[in-house]
């Protein structure tokens, strides 16, 4: 995800997103841990996206912005 797609959500967009991300990184725990995951590297990656949007809500709730 880059961060001019992120910078282009809504607030509100930005919220489920991270939600979404959250449960994606669970899942793919869930299948490291049963050893059903083939690229355990895509959990970095899930990882820095969530990092990534948790960054763009916290400046714009700095901005003083609805979030």
């Amino acid at each position: 995800m880059k961060m001019k797609e992120i910078n282009e959500m809504t607030s509100e967009e930005l919220v489920k997103k991270v939600a979404d991300l959250k449960n994606e990184l669970f899942n793919l725990r869930f299948r490291l841990a049963t050893g059903q995951l083939e690229n355990p590297a895509v959990i970095k990656d899930v990882k820095r996206n969530i990092a990534r949007v948790k960054t763009v809500i916290r400046e714009r709730e700095l901005r003083g912005e609805e979030v």
